[in-house]
């Protein structure tokens, strides 16, 4: 990969940037396409951190949609790792790809969750109006 993490799909890597920026306790952000593909990212993960975050963050999307199927859950709104030095939270975006934020063992989890969704709502109204990738 030769651009950033913080300049790949430029139209939407500010509202990541800005979503890192605001939010306290998160670390990184990237949008992940279903295919794992880097969509947008922080400006300070480095390039292969991004993509290594990409890669795994699709491969834990098709488990959690796939337990979804499985069970009959429904579509999956939200995957939320707890491990012992922060979280890694996904939120999916209508057209199958998601947001990914790493945050601090101390952040404010619920605050962390709500301002996910929100910027969510806000990318799935530019998708739905026809603004692409």
């Amino acid at each position: 990969m030769t651009a950033s993490a913080g300049q790949a799909a430029a139209g939407y890597g500010w509202l990541v940037s800005d979503f890192v920026q605001r939010v306290a306790g998160v670390a990184h952000a990237v949008i992940v396409a279903p295919d794992g593909r880097l969509r947008a990212g922080s400006p300070r993960l480095r390039p292969e951190r991004a993509e290594q975050l990409c890669s795994i963050a699709a491969r834990l999307m098709r488990l959690t949609e796939e337990a979804a199927t499985s069970f009959k859950g429904g579509a999956v709104a939200q995957t939320v790792v707890e491990m012992e030095l922060g979280y890694l939270l996904l939120t999916s975006i209508g057209d199958g790809s998601a947001l990914v934020a790493l945050a601090s063992p101390n952040c404010d989890l619920g605050d962390v969750a709500y301002e996910m969704a929100t910027l969510v709502d806000l990318i799935n109204e530019r998708l739905g109006s026809g603004q692409t990738w």
